[in-house]
């Protein structure tokens, strides 16, 4: 069974940065991708981002590209999300994500784990 937890949301203001971590355990970190989603009050849960095992492959939702960047670091079974102009509109609970099986990486259901979450509030 993998465990994910999230940490680092917070409330800051428009055009601040963020860094959200997700650790892992529980499983052998190195052999899954990794996504980050994300779901605002009243709205579906939607891709922000995903990295293949190696940390060399990353996907990113279009409307983040340029300002999140994911990054991995397989030894400390670590996941980050590195957030930059932050808008009002980034507001929202923040999840990690892991696929064990190499599916689809913005496709919510190929997802097999999932943390908590982390609420990112952005203030105008």
């Amino acid at each position: 069974q993998v465990q994910l937890v999230e940490s680092g949301g917070g409330l800051v203001q428009a055009g601040d940065s963020l860094s959200l971590s997700c650790v892992a355990s529980g499983g052998t970190f190195s052999t899954y991708s990794m996504g980050w989603f994300r779901q605002a009050p009243g709205k579906e849960r939607e891709f922000v981002a995903a990295i293949r095992r190696s940390g060399i492959v990353k996907y990113y939702a279009d409307s983040m590209k340029g300002r999140f960047t994911i990054s991995r670091d397989n030894a400390k079974n670590t996941v980050y999300l590195q957030m930059n102009s932050l808008k009002p509109e980034d507001t929202a609970v923040y999840y990690c994500a892991a696929d064990i099986s190499l599916g689809v990486p913005n496709k919510l259901d190929d997802y097999d784990y999932w943390g908590q979450g982390t609420q990112v509030t952005v203030s105008s």
